[in-house]
């Protein structure tokens, strides 16, 4: 007798993305939280905006599977309606951080002549970001679909976490950034095998790696794209921060 292909548990999702929390506050504590508690924290409004919306977007991640667990489904879907702000706000929080470190970093910039990579890395983020949350809700009636887009939403905060973690750890940004990638694919590669036999919503974790795989290879092998450089730079000079 054949065994039922295993399933993922979309409604343990919420579990999982707990112990998010605890990478992005290693990863964010020598940087960020210390400084709260030792009173020397000075980041702009514009960064604090972004830790408010990545904090409600966590919550989002973890409460939203254990209301389905607990049935509670008018209240999720109630949480459902109220990510078709925050998810807009989260976006602009990203848009005005990143606007604001370029402005506060223009003399280095000016120096490289090259606007394109400093916004490839946030914008990366906001690129799979997206694309996952749209596809979330285009689908919001399938749960096959919908709930891996929510998941594929975590993980595009686990980058940014566990890079800085192992800089800190290593001292050496490459080889961090490298190990980063590799466990990123890693999960991806390991949910794609674990519902290699489902039927249905297969395909959106794959799309997920193809969008990591072709946006850390332009960072990587520093490829340059003359349409990409000139958006940049009028991002840059826009009167935004």
């Amino acid at each position: 007798m054949i065994s039922p292909a295993s399933k993922i548990r979309f409604d343990k999702s919420g579990f999982y993305f707990i112990g998010l929390v605890g990478l992005v506050l290693l990863g964010f504590w020598p940087s960020y939280f210390s400084k709260i508690f030792n009173g020397t924290e000075n980041y702009s409004l514009y960064f604090q905006f972004h830790v408010v919306m990545m904090s409600l977007w966590l919550l989002v991640l973890i409460t939203q599977p254990i209301l389905i667990r607990k049935k509670k489904l008018a209240v999720h879907r109630f949480i459902g309606k109220l990510t078709y702000i925050l998810m807009p706000l989260l976006f602009i929080s990203v848009i005005l951080l990143t606007h604001f470190r370029i402005q506060n970093h223009a003399h280095i910039v000016d120096n490289q002549k090259l606007y394109g990579p400093h916004l490839m890395v946030p914008f990366k983020d906001l690129l799979i970001l997206g694309t996952a949350y749209i596809i979330a809700i285009v689908y919001r009636h399938d749960i096959n679909i919908h709930a891996r887009a929510m998941i594929a939403t975590g993980i595009v905060f686990i980058e940014p976490a566990l890079v800085r973690f192992l800089v800190h750890s290593m001292k050496d940004a490459h080889i961090a950034y490298y190990l980063t990638i590799g466990f990123v694919y890693s999960i991806l590669l390991g949910l794609m095998i674990l519902e290699r036999k489902q039927k249905r919503g297969r395909w959106v974790f794959p799309l997920i790696l193809g969008l990591y795989i072709i946006v850390h290879s332009i960072l990587i092998f520093n490829i340059n794209f003359s349409i990409w450089e000139t958006f940049a730079k009028w991002f840059a000079g826009l009167p935004l921060t």
